[in-house]
């Protein structure tokens, strides 16, 4: 039996005894099951609070109180609550003839006298366990026909990808990328290296209208202040050393020493973690319509700081997504990098098409017990 099988088969058995519990409770009648519950929690309570001192010899006043009390409850009950004679017969167990000496065996006559009471307390409860049940039940067949989604997914994008032509020579595609990528590498670590850092943030604050380069936010003090004093014209290299400075050894180098550790210091990481990885591609690369508007963005970008091969490299990558056969290829090139060797092996053999027909039967399953038991009234 599958889990969904097994999910199915338990909310099947919990819709059945919310049912019975359910039944139970109408024949006698909610509202008089929670008159008869709460009476009998109210003597209950009394016999707990007052039981050790009723049957102490010497605590007149303990059995005083406790006759008052336990006649206090009772009397608020109804002539015609359900199980009337029992409350009488737990009275009448806890009543004294000319002594008020009880024992603990009277308080065990009264609460024997009180079972029928408490079995209809016991139903209330019983049958919000079954809806509980139910319901945690219902919650596990959702659970399990997601999780059979998800596999489906999967297991679907496996045969797509084992409809690919693996022997498409991807590296059309591959070899252009991998120019552009260690082009615009070398070019961004050329500006990095020699530009002032000013100009650098003022390069990446220009990429803000570039939403598909993702270049890290930079903090409106730290453009200030380089756009404000000279050692703006330092490189971020240079900036990023004199971060590690002692203030003594620093104010060599800056007028103020706590300004630049305000603004530089605070951003030292940042600085210091700044790469070309924002204008590569990656492998395997994006879909068609993905990549032209990213290639289109990464040319008026690339502009800014690399050369005209570098900027004709990038308009190479956005040519590539003209190609006829780019989805071809771009395919064959994600499932080379996706499929495993265990992959391949299932598809060869029919094992992943058997699994989804498999898959799709749980999932028929679930809906139609989740239609069948349907969801609970809150």
């Amino acid at each position: 039996m599958s889990d969904a099988d097994d999910a199915v088969e338990s909310l099947r058995r919990a819709a059945q005894r919310r049912r019975e519990k359910r039944e139970r409770v109408a024949e006698i009648g909610e509202e008089e099951l929670r008159r008869v519950a709460d009476a009998a929690d109210d003597v209950e309570t009394v016999l707990s609070r007052y039981e050790e001192r009723a049957t102490d010899r010497d605590d007149l006043q303990g059995y005083i109180d406790f006759r008052e009390s336990l006649s206090s409850v009772l009397e608020s009950l109804s002539s015609e609550i359900r199980h009337a004679d029992a409350f009488v017969e737990a009275n009448n167990a806890l009543t004294t003839g000319v002594t008020s000496t009880l024992s603990s065996s009277d308080f065990e006559h009264a609460r024997e006298a009180l079972e029928p009471v408490r079995t209809d307390a016991a139903l209330l409860d019983s049958w919000q366990s079954a809806r509980d049940e139910y319901k945690k039940a219902r919650r596990a067949v959702k659970d399990r026909k997601r999780e059979l989604r998800e596999q489906i997914d999967r297991l679907e994008r496996v045969r797509e990808l084992g409809a690919a032509d693996l022997d498409a020579p991807t590296q059309n595609l591959r070899e252009p990328i991998e120019a552009y990528n260690d082009a615009v590498t070398e070019a961004f670590d050329e500006f990095l290296a020699d530009a002032p850092a000013r100009n650098v943030l003022e390069f990446l604050e220009t990429t803000t209208a570039y939403p598909l380069v993702e270049f890290p936010a930079l903090p409106a003090r730290l453009r200030d202040y380089l756009e404000s004093t000279s050692i703006g014209s330092e490189p971020v290299s240079v900036l990023v050393e004199y971060a590690d400075y002692s203030p003594s050894k620093l104010d060599h180098y800056v007028a103020d020493s706590q300004s630049f550790q305000s603004a530089v210091g605070t951003n030292t990481r940042l600085l210091a973690t700044l790469s070309a990885d924002p204008l590569t591609i990656s492998w395997p690369p994006k879909s068609a319509s993905a990549l032209r508007w990213r290639a289109r963005e990464l040319v008026a970008v690339v502009g800014r700081f690399a050369d005209e091969e570098t900027v004709a490299q990038a308009r190479t990558i956005r040519a590539l997504t003209e190609r006829d056969d780019y989805s071809r290829l771009r395919d064959a090139a994600v499932a080379r990098e996706s499929l495993t060797e265990d992959q391949r092996a299932r598809l060869q053999r029919g094992e992943v098409e058997a699994e989804l027909e498999t898959k799709r039967a749980e999932v028929e399953r679930t809906e139609a017990a989740l239609d069948e038991y349907l969801p609970l009234d809150e």
